[in-house]
């Protein structure tokens, strides 16, 4: 679906918000913790080239990988327009894209991916994600029963990373910040391994560094036995592989 930016929002040191226009774009939005793809120009252009699928992957002309990542969508403030936000890290593509984008710039957005549905008798909750995973987080803060049961582990890299999350009667909220020596969800692992007080209502929802969530994955189906249907656990991200 094509799109235009029509605003850019720094809502912390690290996170950018930009909200987007186009028709029917709202129904990206439609579920909590969902996904889109937002395809953005190649560095170095303006234009924004829509690419093909070979049946593997999606590509430019001259096999070229386009600069193509996956945000959770927001509602935002008009039924036209819809919010992503995309941590500011150095090297990233459409990170740096955002950076400089200003309104009127083209782009596009595709999806919206699966949503995140719990058991209807879950009112146990645990929610571990980054910095990539806070807006998905968010939403199911909103969503989750007042009279669940619900506690947020959440990891930042730097102090000035820690945002405002939405309230839940029930919530718990605790915020760990990276040491620099660590590797991406180092915080999310312990804190995994430290919930015990599992039960047949309990349901873990995990967002973050690919690597990071297969180690959370073994913690919590080998390590507390909990079944598949009791766990979420998503890889959103590798780190970029050196030059």
């Amino acid at each position: 679906m094509p799109v235009t930016v029509v605003r850019r929002e720094a809502l912390t040191p690290r996170l950018l918000r930009l909200t987007f226009e186009g028709p029917d774009i709202h129904t990206m939005a439609s579920e909590p913790a969902a996904s889109v793809r937002l395809l953005v120009p190649s560095p170095g252009t303006d234009e924004l080239v829509l690419p093909t699928w070979n049946g593997n992957e999606f590509l430019l002309p001259g096999e070229v990988r386009p600069a193509l990542r996956t945000f959770t969508p927001l509602t935002a403030d008009a039924p036209d327009r819809l919010d992503l936000e995309i941590v500011r890290h150095a090297g990233g593509v459409v990170s740096s894209w955002a950076e400089h984008v200003e309104p009127g710039r083209p782009a596009a957005i595709s999806g919206p991916g699966r949503g995140t549905e719990f058991a209807d008798d879950a009112d146990d909750f645990h929610l571990l994600g980054d910095e990539t995973a806070t807006p998905a987080i968010a939403q199911l803060l909103e969503r989750l029963p007042a009279a669940a049961s619900v506690r947020v582990h959440a990891e930042v890299d730097r102090d000035d990373a820690i945002r405002p999350l939405p309230a839940h009667p029930g919530a718990s909220l605790e915020w760990y910040v990276r040491a620099p020596a660590d590797p991406p969800g180092a915080c999310l692992v312990t804190a995994a391994e430290a919930i015990v007080d599992v039960g047949p209502t309990t349901h873990i929802w995990a967002a973050g560094e690919a690597a990071s969530m297969q180690r959370i994955r073994k913690v919590l189906l080998e390590g507390r036995g909990l079944s598949r249907a009791q766990t979420t656990i998503r890889g959103y991200w590798k780190p970029a592989r050196p030059a």
